[in-house]
């Protein structure tokens, strides 16, 4: 049999289909339209509100499904006892039962084996007699005793499933139902349906939740006892969470009467939540996903709460790479002759491959970790010893509490000189409070902040990867530090006073995009660095490999430190003034390429969340050019994203062909969002006469401006020729100047094109073709004149290379 292609609204637009529905027929044709249009339906045949069946030339006939169906939400058992009402009648009188029944509403569907439904029918104290359309609650209670393995899926959550259960069970000759498979793709959205459909019916008091945080038990952690089960018992004897069929059992060490209330946690609804839920997938995953699925439970950690822990799973390929440099610089037989101690080491990936399970420890401040590592060791996954994976919070705990081996080898000189801190540390930070929400929980109450961070240190000191670090350096000291994290150390402005600390060799240093560790989304290299902490060096600038996301070799990037450096914006700064003829403003921010979209020139200070805006002048508009054009001329990459502009030697400013390139590029630019001041535009690049415009232009101080600053380069001239024919072009598609001024500026054209969405957004392009042609040259030009900027940015010293 053909499978079916079915048909699938996006889940929002079907639920709001399904609500709008007029009719009880009209839900059943969008019901057949979105879930069955491959197979023949019939809607209302001799009483039945719904058969799905397959009649094709060549094959036999098979029925699938008979179906109830109501415009209104309404219990799924009742729905069913007025279908085995009406039914029956057919049934007896020799009609063929098709594979399952089924119920539907505005909201929910429902399946069951028609199997199931036959103990109902051999019921001596059934009352057959009932309407259908009057049923009793004596019946649809009988009916929710009785009928068991009843699958109902939610249209709003699970539109998906609902397609895939009915790809795998309405097929010609299939017997039994397959229920959903959950494998290492699926599983966290699957738990992300667990989490809204069955943790609310879990009696989980406050005060529990609270005891059960306290010993690191998360939402995750029900989950994972439900997912490794098998007949409603967790099989993975380790999880510090089982399911035991009915209940569920912590083995947190809960203190007093805690501990006698709370080791057994039962459901609020009966588990009518639970086994509705777990009735449309198949338990547990296979084999080979369950290892992943284990290793991966900080997915199931919620989004906010990784990003304040600042856990960061380390992927396989750059685990791989990490061991191949510290092979690089250490020999092939380093494993044999150094001891390895990853002390922030999660479920313990970071290790994946090492071989001398006798010279390696991991700790992790989550005893859930710890145990599931554990578990992985006693199947066979890890080669580690158990011994050696422990609890232990390493910017608060003493070192005594360690195991003593590792206490012999980091109190012992020569040892701990050959002791490697493997680590992908946390990298949460402490929000200001002028650019985003505090967090200063996460990093700034620990015993190594105030143990080694004064006031000097209070940028850096948000950072927890570099308490890790400063705890390494001051007495773990002679050690080697193997880590990943953001290049912060190196290149960060405020961790100046981190780095007169932080005196170390670096050995070895590659870089990565951020993107490829599946919790993180900015675009911005995350390095790799091993230091030797035994030589002290102070460090300028670092040499690093650079590796793209597939691990393919692309060159190498030198990374500055600029201390004592000064930086564009203190440049810029002696030039403003708030005298005189305000032309608009100059909307500023830090000074490195992850600000790059932020710069910009507009009319006024509105709609803007940046708080640097600058006046711009005729006085300082070509230091303003300048600025703007030097910020913008080179792209944004991940690897460049946290270089800083500089302020330039002096030779900049007697350079007027680099100025006046840098002016035509910042006039021009689609980040110039100037419009109109009090009906008048000083930014026109142009006479009336040039564009041919419908009237005169009340200013002509742009095109003056430009006229007084003589030759222009040839690539220039090509941006100011591509923008005139825009402007041209313009003046001869408006009809009158109410909505489309006549001294409008390149933005107000723009809008005028492209218009805006729903969200006050403007459109990307115009339904205009010839506009967006011109566009496109213009932009194109552009491009070609920044290329032309780019080697005096480096020349002058705006950034360094």
């Amino acid at each position: 049999m053909k499978q079916p292609n079915l048909f699938l609204h996006a889940t929002t637009s079907l639920v709001k289909e399904f609500a709008k529905t007029k009719s009880e027929h009209d839900l059943r044709l969008k019901v057949r339209d979105a879930f069955f249009p491959d197979y023949n339906v019939d809607v209302e045949d001799e009483r039945i509100d719904f058969l799905v069946y397959y009649d094709r030339p060549g094959f036999f006939t098979e029925t699938f499904l008979w179906a109830e169906s109501k415009d209104k939400p309404t219990d799924v058992f009742e729905m069913f006892a007025q279908l085995l009402l009406t039914i029956k009648k057919k049934l007896d009188g020799g009609e063929m039962p098709p594979k399952y029944l089924g119920v539907f509403d505005k909201t929910k569907i429902a399946f069951t084996e028609y199997s199931n439904a036959l103990i109902i029918f051999s019921l001596n104290d059934f009352n057959w007699t009932e309407r259908p359309s009057s049923v009793t609650k004596k019946t649809v209670n009988k009916v929710a005793k009785y009928l068991e393995n009843v699958v109902e899926f939610r249209f709003e959550n699970n539109t998906n499933e609902i397609t895939e259960f009915i790809r795998k069970n309405f097929c010609l000759g299939k017997a039994g139902t397959e229920k959903a498979q959950i494998n290492k793709n699926n599983f966290v959205t699957i738990y992300n349906k667990w989490y809204r459909e069955v943790l609310p019916s879990i009696d989980l008091t406050d005060e529990l939740w609270k005891k059960l945080k306290e010993g690191g038990i998360g939402n995750g952690d029900f989950y994972l006892a439900d997912l490794l089960s098998r007949d409603n018992k967790t099989l993975v004897e380790k999880l510090n969470i089982l399911l035991r069929e009915t209940y569920y059992q912590s083995k947190v060490q809960l203190t007093g009467v805690l501990e006698t209330l709370y080791r057994n946690i039962h459901f609020n609804d009966g588990g009518e939540a639970h086994a509705k839920f777990w009735a449309r997938y198949e338990r547990p995953p296979k084999q080979e996903y369950q290892q992943h699925i284990i290793e991966r439970r900080d997915l199931l950690v919620p989004q906010n709460i990784r990003e304040i822990k600042g856990a960061y799973f380390t992927p396989q390929i750059w685990v791989e790479k990490s061991q191949e440099y510290l092979a690089k610089v250490f020999g092939d037989d380093w494993q044999e002759e150094y001891y390895i101690w990853d002390c922030c080491a999660g479920t313990c990936n970071l290790l994946a491959g090492l071989t001398n399970k006798y010279n390696v420890w991991a700790s992790t401040i989550d005893q859930p970790d710890v145990d599931i590592v554990h578990q992985l060791i006693s199947s066979n996954e890890y080669n580690l010893l158990e011994s050696h994976v422990f609890r232990f919070d390493f910017l608060n705990d003493d070192f005594c509490q360690l195991p003593q081996e590792l206490q012999d080898i980091i109190n012992d000189e020569e040892k701990r000189k050959r002791l490697i801190i493997y680590m992908n540390p946390p990298y949460a930070e402490a929000g200001s409070s002028l650019t985003k929400k505090s967090k200063t929980s996460v990093s700034n109450e620990t015993m190594v902040h105030e143990k080694y961070f004064d006031g000097g240190e209070k940028f850096a000191k948000r950072e927890l990867f570099v308490q890790f670090l400063m705890r390494i350096y001051k007495e773990l000291s002679g050690c080697v530090i193997a880590h990943f994290s953001k290049l912060k150390v190196i290149n960060a402005p405020y961790f100046k006073n981190f780095r007169n600390t932080f005196k170390a060799k670096l050995a070895k240093l590659f870089v990565i995009p951020a993107d490829t560790f599946d919790n993180v989304s900015g675009r911005f290299p995350i390095g790799f660095h091993i230091w030797n902490t035994a030589i002290r060096r102070s460090l300028k600038e670092a040499k690093a490999d650079v590796f793209d996301r597939n691990g393919n070799r692309c060159g190498k990037k030198t990374f500055f430190n600029y201390d004592n450096a000064k930086f564009l914006n203190d440049w810029l700064r002696p030039s403003w003034t708030d005298t005189g003829t305000r032309l608009g403003y100059m909307v500023c921010n830090s000074n490195d390429f992850q600000h790059q979209n932020e710069i910009a020139i507009q009319t006024d200070k509105s709609n803007e969340t940046s708080t640097f805006f600058k006046p711009i002048t005729p006085e300082n508009l070509m230091v303003s050019a300048i600025y703007f054009a030097v910020r913008h001329c080179t792209e944004h990459t991940w690897l460049n994203d946290r270089d800083q502009f500089l302020g330039p030697d002096g030779a900049c400013m007697t350079d007027r062909e680099f100025q006046n390139d840098c002016l035509v590029y910042a006039l021009l630019h689609h980040q110039n969002r100037i419009c109109r001041i009090e009906g008048k535009n000083l930014w026109l690049p142009f006479t009336a006469r040039d564009v041919d415009a419908k009237d005169n232009f009340k200013s002509t101080f742009m095109s003056d401006f430009l006229t007084k600053r003589g030759r222009l380069s040839k690539r220039a001239k090509a941006v100011l020729n591509a923008g005139r024919e825009l402007w041209k072009y313009y003046h001869k598609t408006i009809k009158t100047a109410k909505k489309a001024p006549v001294d409008a500026s390149l933005y107000e054209i723009r809008e005028y094109f492209k218009g805006r969405d729903e969200s006050g957004r403007m459109k990307t392009k115009a339904t205009d073709e010839q506009f967006n042609i011109l566009d496109a040259e213009l932009r194109s030009a552009l491009r070609s004149l920044a290329k032309k900027i780019q080697p005096k940015v480096y020349e002058y010293g705006f950034l360094k290379k």
